[in-house]
């Protein structure tokens, strides 16, 4: 990979985030990073960040996976690169440099964004629209901020690429009760999180399918060289 100093680790959710960078990869033929699928959410996020040494100082990690948008700007399967991300007032940069080279790699395909971290899931339009203007942060994830600051503690150069999987026009469903104390996801409490709001949920889905599939474009892009 010439564009690059060697990414050694890509951190992504667990479940079908994980399952579809691995896809992207699945026809490299060059050395690929190890990649790590973690817990969705801050607490199991920082836990198990926690629990294993898995990383040198001086090495440099990409986080993947999706996002939600709080802006008009961005849609449904647009890829971002994250300049920043904030956590009830606290704020947390990804590494410039890093960053700046994945940036030019990708030019007319990424936009530059600020993010929001939260610690549950931000399921309404009007709320998604309210954080957005009120902290001018442009996309929502719920594990950004807690990866830059554990990371940025240790010396860790992060980056972190996500795709778009639902805008700020639609309401999704309230899924906060599906994701586990873990950080896994509840596969009955999704399901009926689900049929509640049979429409929020068809466009979830929908968003996240478009989404996953350009994330496993971006990870090929990335790593075809």
């Amino acid at each position: 990979m010439s564009n690059f100093l060697p990414i050694n680790t890509i951190l992504v959710p667990q479940g079908a985030e994980y399952k579809a960078v691995c896809r992207g990869l699945s026809g490299i033929t060059g050395s690929i990073p190890t990649i790590v699928a973690i817990p969705v959410g801050m607490k199991p996020l920082l836990k198990y960040l926690q629990q294993g040494q898995f990383l040198a100082p001086k090495s440099r990690v990409l986080i993947m996976g999706l996002c939600g948008s709080l802006s008009d700007r961005h849609t449904v399967g647009d890829i971002v690169l994250y300049q920043d991300c904030i956590y009830q007032g606290k704020q947390e940069e990804c590494d410039r440099t890093f960053t700046a080279q994945l940036h030019s790699f990708l030019s007319e395909k990424v936009s530059l964004v600020k993010s929001l971290t939260s610690d549950r899931v931000i399921w309404s339009a009007a709320e998604k629209r309210r954080l957005g203007e009120t902290l001018a942060a442009d996309v929502v994830d719920m594990e950004g901020f807690t990866a830059l600051e554990f990371f940025n503690a240790s010396g860790v150069a992060v980056a972190i690429l996500r795709v778009v999987s639902d805008d700020c026009q639609y309401n999704i469903p309230d899924l906060t009760s599906a994701i586990n104390s873990d950080g896994s996801l509840n596969a009955f409490p999704l399901a009926m999180g689900m049929l509640r709001q049979p429409l929020a949920a068809t466009r979830l889905i929908r968003g996240s399918l478009t989404a996953l599939k350009v994330l496993e474009e971006v990870t090929n892009l990335l790593f075809s060289g």
